[in-house]
């Protein structure tokens, strides 16, 4: 591959219930500290929740993020910290050659819901109804709220890519560096799924809602014991640029994404298909021009329903079955489903890996289900790796999407 077609991570932004920042992050997964806590929400009461604390003031007025929306202040957070920790001088830079492209399971659900409940306190009369509705509710709200922001010109889009969508982010922002429609992209992921009852309630209504007496035990990927997802919100963008421009700055390089894919189940609105999962894993590593021993962390998508993780376990075995030295965990055991950010925050969640050389462990992982049976899973306590050179990313969704990121190492 020429140089002008590699593409790397430059600066990086989030925000997670166990962490605001990268290295905050970082200490969280490495010292086992969960961000799952008491939550309650309309109409349904007390649930288990991933819940952020980010100073949403930071790059925000107040009237801003009252007009504006969670998953846009999320976003905002996010792109600003990316953008700042890039080093770019960002008063010269051409923000119409700047993309953005954020990930998102759903959008409007939060709006829509608060309104009605709204009008319903008035007798239902609709002239109580808001008039910022619309722009809240459009699909490419969040990432619209940061161009809007960071006074960005270029294209922006925010992809509905259920569960998959923070790859989804990544690998749109690598494909217009690639084609030269923009010199940088801010990509990654956002969700505000917490602050909508529709997802909880239809999750319970699924058998799918995670309950435990202990919100940090709540969230158990793999284990015979797990019951449900635990729904999180948080966010994960970052700046990515091609490489001979990220070396001319002198800019940090974090790490360089090297293949990605993305398939599609056709078989199930909800049940993941193993097969087809396996399918996009492969279609990944060759375009990265990777064999499966050439990866040394999985960062699994496993959501702690039964038969996901089943379904995730035989993908991963069929593939990575003959590959001792993998390292397989979990992020979602210690902030929940983060859902359209989900995918984004675990791939941050192991990028220092390649300074420090430590998988992070699968949170709550007390007994091993026989039907996910990984020898290569990382219970409890994070592993010391020989060395760390590239981590592949799974992030799956409904409806049968399925996306796979691998970054590796960055080296001349």
């Amino acid at each position: 591959m020429d140089d002008q077609s590699r593409i790397v991570i430059t600066g990086i932004g989030l925000t997670a219930p166990n962490g605001n920042n990268l290295d905050e992050f970082r200490q969280s997964l490495l010292a086992g500290r969960s961000g799952v806590v008491d939550y309650n929400i309309r109409y349904m009461g007390d649930v288990l929740a991933g819940v952020c604390n980010f100073d949403e003031l930071r790059y925000q007025k107040r009237k801003e993020v009252r007009r504006g929306t969670r998953a846009g202040s999320i976003a905002v957070y996010c792109a600003n910290e990316a953008v700042n920790q890039s080093g770019l001088d960002w008063e010269n830079v051409a923000r119409d050659r700047v993309g953005v492209y954020l990930g998102i399971t759903e959008h409007g659900n939060v709006e829509t819901e608060n309104e009605v409940y709204e009008i319903s306190q008035f007798d239902y009369d609709t002239k109580v109804w808001s008039h910022h509705h619309n722009p809240r509710t459009v699909a490419n709200n969040p990432a619209g709220e940061v161009t809007l922001n960071l006074k960005i010109t270029g294209p922006h889009l925010t992809l509905g890519a259920a569960c998959a969508a923070g790859n989804a982010g990544f690998i749109q922002g690598v494909q217009m560096l690639r084609l030269n429609e923009v010199d940088m992209a801010l990509c990654g992921g956002v969700s505000e799924s917490i602050h909508t009852f529709g997802i909880f309630a239809s999750f319970q209504s699924q058998g799918a809602l995670a309950v435990h007496e202990d919100p940090t035990k709540a969230c158990r990927p793999f284990d015979v014991k797990r019951n449900g997802i635990v729904v999180a919100e948080g966010g994960a963008v970052c700046m990515l640029e091609r490489l001979p421009d990220a070396l001319a700055r002198g800019a940090t390089i974090y790490g360089e994404i090297i293949g990605y894919a993305m398939n599609s189940d056709a078989s199930d609105f909800v049940l993941p298909n193993a097969t087809r999962q396996a399918e996009c894993i492969h279609l990944a590593l060759k375009r990265a021009g990777l064999k499966p021993e050439d990866i040394d962390i999985v960062s699994s998508h496993a959501t702690a329903t039964h038969q996901g993780d089943i379904e995730e376990a035989k993908a991963l075995a069929s593939v990575f079955g003959d590959c001792p030295n993998l390292a397989i965990n979990n992020t979602k055991s210690f902030i929940g489903h983060a859902m359209g950010a989900a995918g984004a925050l675990e791939m941050l969640g192991n990028l220092p890996a390649f300074e420090d050389g430590i998988a992070h462990a699968t949170l709550n992982l007390d007994e091993l289900d026989p039907e996910c049976k990984l020898p290569q899973l990382v219970h409890n306590t994070p592993r010391q790796m020989e060395g760390v050179e590239c981590i592949l990313n799974n992030s799956f969704g409904m409806l049968g999407i399925n996306s796979v990121l691998i970054v590796k190492k960055y080296s001349a």
